[in-house]
């Protein structure tokens, strides 16, 4: 059942997929999904549409002419199959299919999310430069004013330059 022996076993496999994923060996589900789990009496059906995408990779022109040629030479079976999808073909120029939306959809947030990141990085940056310019100009008015005599007393007439400056670039 579920007891100790089947725990370990369950760690043991989440372990080894772990090292898998980490080596960058792991076989995706997908990949094999489709090759061997073909019904018997379909296989042929599912191997020719195979080589149509395969085709149709290469050679970028979707002619509905070409594909029809392809098909005689399957068989009547698959040209009824493959006339069906030439139809749809056709269609796919003229509408866009539901995924191909959603990924225009998914497209344009992802170029609004890093718009919006880029802009948040920038505003980020021109803060913390104004920082640094604050952070400098309040050292720099420090040291001036923490100017002291031989004596330790502060030295008024440095003081009072700084004011006479401050007063000079604000007027």
């Amino acid at each position: 059942g579920r007891g100790f022996a089947f725990r370990r076993k369950q760690k043991i496999e989440r372990q080894y997929r772990k090292l898998l994923k980490k080596r960058g060996k792991v076989h995706s589900q997908q990949d094999n999904q489709f090759t061997d789990t073909y019904p018997e009496h379909l296989k042929h059906l599912y191997l020719a549409e195979e080589e149509m995408l395969k085709k149709r990779r290469r050679a970028p022109v979707n002619s509905v002419l070409s594909e029809e040629k392809t098909n005689k030479a399957f068989g009547f079976e698959i040209r009824l199959f493959f006339s069906c999808r030439s139809v749809m073909t056709e269609g796919k120029f003229k509408k866009k299919t539901s995924n191909q939306k959603a990924k225009e959809e998914y497209e344009k947030i992802k170029a609004e999310r890093a718009r919006k990141k880029e802009e948040a990085e920038k505003r980020r940056q021109e803060r913390e430069a104004a920082q640094r310019l604050y952070k400098q100009k309040k050292m720099e008015a420090y040291k001036i004013l923490c100017k002291k005599t031989k004596r330790g007393q502060p030295n008024l007439n440095v003081q009072m330059e700084f004011l006479l400056q401050k007063i000079q670039k604000n007027t």
